[in-house]
């Protein structure tokens, strides 16, 4: 069965793996999916990640983090979908909880976090919404 939004699936696992306490989720792995893994690893939302080549796919595996018994992420929603794309100027870029947050942009210089694509003036597709 083809899966038609490989990132909402993504995003999907880490929420459910972080409701359930898992200390680690695995995926298929992607370029697109290990952008937005080195996004969340940059902020804090996430220990680690590490791509495993074993197999016929490689796999994406993220350590997802936890302070006090809690997940770090309470929020993570997919803002641009394949249905409704979401694109935005570096002017416009979303503000995720009046900056607590983050949202995860794709750009022509590749994928960022709203803060940084504000601060090289690129505007792109806002991906998802983290906070």
């Amino acid at each position: 069965m083809s899966m038609t939004d490989p990132i909402a699936d993504m995003l999907t696992r880490i929420r459910n793996a972080q409701a359930a306490a898992k200390p680690s989720v695995s995926m298929p792995s992607s370029k697109f999916k290990l952008g937005i893994a080195e996004v969340l690893k940059g902020e804090g939302y996430v220990n680690d990640y590490r791509v495993s080549d074993e197999g016929v796919k490689p796999t994406l595996t993220v350590n997802l983090k936890y302070v006090a018994g809690r997940g770090v992420i309470d929020l993570l929603q997919r803002a641009s979908r394949p249905g409704l794309r979401k694109y935005c100027a570096a002017d416009d870029l979303p503000r995720v909880q009046g900056g607590l947050g983050i949202a995860i942009i794709s750009t022509s210089k590749g994928i960022m976090s709203d803060s940084g694509a504000r601060n090289s003036g690129q505007g792109g597709e806002v991906i998802c919404l983290v906070a």
